[in-house]
């Protein structure tokens, strides 16, 4: 399981013109679910992520994490992540997970941010317009 998380002042999903999700400071987090996942690894990929130090602490340090600064997570699934981009022109998609299985953990990663933090999420499938502002450019790829 993969997420690709962005430090943003603001950002923002929108399916067919209307906004599904939307957050201030916090995490956007792009989630990629892989064949073999579980809710094993995607409860341990919502620790690291609501855990994980992005934000900076008053000597301009990245030592807070998102939970700290009181900021919110946006979760927008993301199937090309898992993709295999080692060779050739045209990314190989048998990496991720079957859409049953993907929309299960997704939902289930959301739910399990959503334990811990203010959450908000993208819809799964949809075809969504994401905005963000990324505040430093901060960007990190986690995976578990």
């Amino acid at each position: 399981m993969i997420a690709l998380i962005q430090r943003v002042s603001e950002a923002a999903v929108r399916v067919d013109g209307e906004v599904v999700g939307e957050i201030d400071s916090g995490l956007l987090v792009l989630l990629g679910v892989e064949k073999d996942d579980d809710e094993a690894k995607a409860q341990r990929l919502m620790e690291r992520v609501t855990t994980y130090r992005v934000f900076e602490d008053q000597d301009g340090k990245m030592n807070l994490n998102v939970k700290q600064v009181e900021g919110k997570v946006l979760v927008v699934s993301q199937f090309t992540l898992p993709a295999d981009t080692k060779k050739g022109t045209r990314a190989g998609f048998s990496r991720g997970a079957h859409p049953v299985d993907a929309e299960r953990l997704y939902d289930y990663f959301a739910d399990q941010c959503e334990q811990v933090l203010p959450t908000e999420r993208g819809r799964f499938a949809a075809d969504m317009k994401v905005s963000l502002v990324n505040d430093g450019p901060v960007t990190f790829w986690l995976q578990v």
